[in-house]
């Protein structure tokens, strides 16, 4: 008999596990944010407003694109220099990218500073 009770036990959590993963697309939105945060996605990001039309990250998220999105430090710093600086996200951006640059001896135009620096072009 209590063979028969755990066999039921274990296979009615089975099932429940098994409908609650193929319908958690329905549920997972009622679920408190401090009790389940959603992996960042290119979605995410369109919503936060990081995305413009040179930096349009819509074609990601219609291919269906599994990536986890934009790195979570680099969207950090750019939100806060948006809210800083009042500037939209391209500005912000490229403020992002030449303050990167400047970090690793590397000129606002992309090439390296290094007076050891070679180019054949």
């Amino acid at each position: 008999m209590a063979g028969y009770l755990l066999y039921s036990l274990v296979s009615c959590s089975f099932l429940l596990a098994t409908v609650l993963y193929f319908t958690r697309e329905r549920w997972l939105d009622h679920i408190p944010r401090g009790l389940y945060s959603k992996l960042p996605s290119f979605a995410n990001d369109i919503e936060d407003g990081l995305t413009s039309d040179d930096f349009d990250l819509s074609n990601n998220v219609v291919s269906g694109d599994r990536r986890s999105g934009l790195d979570t430090q680099g969207k950090q710093e750019i939100k806060r220099i948006m809210k800083r600086r009042a500037v939209g996200f391209d500005e912000a951006r490229r403020i992002y990218t030449e303050s990167r640059f400047a970090k690793n001896n590397i000129g606002p135009d992309g090439r390296p500073r290094d007076p050891k620096f070679v180019s054949f072009s």
